[in-house]
């Protein structure tokens, strides 16, 4: 992303190192004072109501995404360790200049939208998008469900694609509008990614169809890694994908997938 890489250059010495390690701090203060005030009067300070902002709370525009996702102390703990997995995932592979870029992007679009629509803000859609980045990054780390059943997270990145097309199709217009804002940043991202892979996966099906031929009773192989040559009929779980970041249509298992040096014409 060439505009990207002219931000970085021109801004990236303002980039907020650990920033989710700073949202989580605040969204665990944030617990701490509402649990301390019975009222909820607290809590609804901080709230994105467009009718409170144009009356001149302008401080809403940021705090909404401090709320916390549950107040069960349980379960608030382990879903706040687990944004930090993966804010510092994604800041480790981007680098916080981009982390800050892909945050702030969901974060501007829910906030435009909301005040758009007259709707309450939330952070539930932006929190779930960093889950659909760390996902498309690292598909096959492994989280314990119920600390016993091990689950790759590219699984759950399905549950959570079907609960925004659910929530796009049922809910009323203005959670419709939110969740799409909210999915720009990923797109923004991954959408050249996406579709170079939609068409790689259509140009292997395609030549599936056309080259499958038969020798000594064994079909030709599909998938060869580019570096270590391994095919699908030496390991028929190995999981191939092309390099969108290699120039021409190169192949790898998923062991050197990300290890491998980018090949350049």
């Amino acid at each position: 992303m060439k505009w990207l890489d002219r931000l970085e250059k021109k801004y990236g010495k303002l980039a907020v190192k650990n920033l989710m390690l700073y949202i989580i701090f605040l969204t665990a203060a944030v617990y701490i004072l509402t649990v301390s005030d019975p009222s909820g009067r607290f809590l609804s300070k901080l709230t994105l109501n467009p009718a409170l902002v144009r009356k001149g709370e302008i401080w809403r525009l940021i705090t909404y995404i401090f709320i916390p996702p549950t107040f069960s102390p349980v379960f608030l703990f382990f879903a706040l360790y687990f944004y930090y997995l993966i804010g510092s995932a994604l800041e480790s592979y981007w680098g916080s200049f981009r982390f800050n870029i892909y945050y702030l992007l969901g974060v501007t679009a829910t906030t435009i939208i909301t005040l758009f629509t007259g709707g309450i803000g939330t952070p539930t859609y932006i929190n779930l998008t960093l889950f659909l980045a760390f996902a498309r990054l690292y598909p096959d780390f492994e989280v314990l469900i119920f600390f016993i059943l091990p689950v790759k997270v590219k699984y759950l990145a399905l549950l959570n694609w079907i609960y925004f097309a659910y929530v796009i199709i049922a809910y009323p217009l203005v959670d419709k509008i939110t969740a799409v804002a909210a999915l720009s940043n990923f797109f923004l991202f991954f959408g050249r990614e996406l579709f170079d892979d939609l068409r790689r996966r259509k140009k292997v099906y395609n030549n599936r169809q056309r080259f499958r031929v038969v020798k000594g009773g064994l079909d030709e192989t599909i998938h060869r890694c580019t570096i270590c040559g391994i095919t699908e009929k030496d390991d028929p779980k190995m999981e191939f994908r092309y390099c969108s970041k290699c120039e021409g249509d190169y192949e790898y298992c998923s062991e050197h997938l990300k290890t491998h040096q980018h090949i350049k014409k």
